[in-house]
């Protein structure tokens, strides 16, 4: 259904996508934006069809879409919204939800169009807010950069879901189109692109700004990167080594696992002084990754984020890209049903994020075991008992949607006991990613499983003891003893030192906000973190910038986002106020240092299959 599927669908699919095509007498739909003219911050869109469309239609922009679990709608930022026929006259139009529309005496009809806004200069801050996830959102700043995450353009009518697409993009001749589709048109300042249905159409993203892209290849498969850094901080041959080191060894790592021959990353740098994007992370696509991150970070702290961040987005391409129900195969954007098994699809990508930097040498052991230790201490503060398929099964709605982030905590840990298990029933010579291997051979990219059946074929290909672990901590509501499921693998608990974070103690936060000024300010409490007092920083005084980007109520969640990627010994400058007086602090950032439960390998008598799970 999406890009990975081009092969098999032009030699087997396209018999069936024409008796669809004939039978609705719609051979195709075209869509155009025209990015030379933006009006109020807004894009033109237009979309025609060829052959028949019947006495009345419905023309919806998704409500959500594959990849983001919660509810988007799209349409919210639709407006001027009109159909005319071939005489140029106004058909009737009516709005009948935030994201549709019906179009009477739709035989007449010669096109739609309707102007969209983008997202980005709408967000409130993070991820999980009214507003829609940055990495799934769009962005129009006109001459500079536009990031076309078409579902955010450009609708489906019901009915002609299967229809093949055109969408041609008309741009200035110095912004460059990055994306993994084909551009048919020679011209430099239009792009034609191709797609066999709207499922596809949505899941490649174009961004487009001043050239600053980097190729190369990694085994048979072409990557290009291509980054937008408005204040010119980073650039694409800045990260290109470290990319490439990272995906030669996801490559390396999933050995028989085939992926696209194209693969785009698309890193959109946001500027936290402006309205900009504030929900740092990525969206998988087939063949491509979006990800939006703070232009502030070092390069190390980039070339960190982005190695766990895109080479989680890169694993989706075992699941839920290869390996999926019918839920995502034949996803519905108007009204979702979700599948049962975001342990899988979340999950274990996550897992394998973070296994196969170990795998490749790219971290060490001890760092390993503090991954690990970390996602246990944060899903300890998640509902431990609630099943896993029910919350995956109901994530749009409430108990369960603020469990979500669940997935890439205890869904990792579940994907972690798997492997083990089967590398203890094994002596060691298969794992979890042996599971998924046979798992695409019997479904891959064009079979959908039922989501009821998915337990009894892994107890199939792997052992009746995997089966029984997803029914009671998985399906069922009991807490998994990950210190009894470590132990297999000669790996004990044991007390360690962790750094935290300057700005929280625990659950609790180290500054506050004056509601009338909204500037920030440092508590004055018992005992101040480290972090602060080295640099000669006092409680009650204000916090005006740090690393010269300004803070206050507007942005605090930037602040707090940013600091998370903090490290010790990197350079850190404050702006502060105190009785009235501007003062600046220069120095190394301490971070406040707290005892944590971790691991370390201990039972040498397990270390042959501690050495399978991990290097295997």
């Amino acid at each position: 259904m999406k890009k990975l599927l081009l092969a098999v669908v032009l030699v087997c699919g396209m018999g069936q996508q024409a008796v669809l095509a004939q039978k609705s007498g719609v051979t195709k739909i075209n869509a155009s934006i025209n990015l030379n003219e933006v009006k109020n911050d807004a894009l033109a869109v237009q979309v025609t069809f060829e052959g028949k469309l019947g006495s009345e239609i419905v023309y919806r922009l998704p409500k959500t879409i594959p990849g983001t679990y919660s509810t988007a709608n799209y349409g919210k930022y639709v407006f001027d919204f009109k159909a005319v026929d071939k005489k140029n006259n106004d058909l009737k139009v009516e709005k009948i939800d935030e994201n549709s529309y019906k179009i009477s005496d739709a035989k007449n009809l010669k096109s739609i169009t309707y102007y969209v806004n983008d997202t980005f200069d709408q967000e409130k801050g993070g991820q999980f807010g009214e507003e829609i996830f940055s990495p799934a959102g769009t962005n129009i700043l006109e001459g500079a950069n536009f990031l076309l995450n078409t579902h955010g353009f450009i609708g489906y009518v019901d009915g002609l879901m299967s229809v093949p697409y055109t969408l041609k993009v008309t741009h200035p001749e110095n912004l460059y189109g990055a994306t993994s589709m084909t551009d048919a048109d020679a011209s430099n300042t239009a792009d034609l692109f191709t797609a066999f249905r709207y499922a596809e159409l949505i899941e490649n993203p174009i961004m487009y700004s001043k050239s600053d892209y980097a190729t190369f290849k990694v085994g048979d498969m072409d990557i290009i990167i291509a980054v937008y850094s408005p204040k010119g901080n980073f650039s694409a041959k800045m990260l290109e080594p470290e990319m490439k080191r990272m995906m030669t060894a996801q490559k390396q790592f999933l050995g028989k696992f085939n992926a696209t021959k194209k693969y785009a990353v698309l890193l959109y740098l946001s500027d936290l002084q402006a309205d900009d994007a504030k929900g740092f992370g990525a969206l998988e696509h087939p063949t491509s990754t979006t990800v939006v991150m703070p232009e502030s970070l070092t390069i190390e702290q980039m070339n960190e984020s982005m190695r766990d961040v895109v080479s989680h987005e890169f694993f989706h391409i075992v699941t839920p890209l290869t390996i999926h129900s019918k839920e995502i195969e034949d996803f519905d954007f108007a009204n979702p049903k979700m599948s049962e098994h975001l342990w899988m699809y979340e999950g274990v990508t996550e897992y394998f994020a973070n296994l196969f930097q170990i795998n490749q040498g790219l971290i060490s052991e001890e760092d390993f075991y503090k991954r690990i230790s970390g996602k246990i201490k944060n899903a300890s503060q998640m509902d431990d008992s609630m099943s896993f398929t029910v919350m995956s099964k109901n994530v749009l709605d409430e108990p369960y949607k603020t469990q979500y982030l669940n997935v890439y905590e205890k869904g990792a840990l579940i994907g972690m006991c798997i492997d083990i298990i089967i590398r203890e029933k094994s002596n060691g010579q298969r794992g979890i990613l042996d599971m998924m291997q046979k798992l695409s051979q019997i479904y891959g990219t064009n079979k959908a499983f039922n989501d009821n059946e998915l337990f009894d074929k892994i107890a199939e290909i792997t052992y009746p003891e995997v089966k029984d672990f997803l029914i009671k901590h998985v399906q069922g509501t009991t807490p998994i003893d990950y210190n009894a499921i470590l132990a297999k693998v000669g790996v004990t608990p044991q007390d360690t030192e962790v750094s935290g974070n300057p700005l929280i103690k625990g659950q609790s936060p180290m500054i506050s906000v004056n509601p009338q000024t909204k500037e920030i300010y440092l508590l004055a409490l018992p005992e101040i973190s480290s972090f602060f007092t080295s640099l000669g920083i006092q409680g009650n005084d204000i916090l005006l910038a740090f690393n010269d980007v300004n803070y206050n109520l507007d942005n605090i969640y930037d602040l707090i986002n940013v600091s998370q990627t903090w490290k010790d010994n990197d350079a850190i400058t404050i702006k502060y106020k105190r009785d009235g007086v501007e003062k600046t602090a220069t120095g190394k950032i301490i971070l406040p240092k707290e005892k944590a439960l971790g691991f370390a390998a201990t039972d040498k008598s397990k270390d042959g299959l501690k050495q399978a799970w991990l290097k295997k």
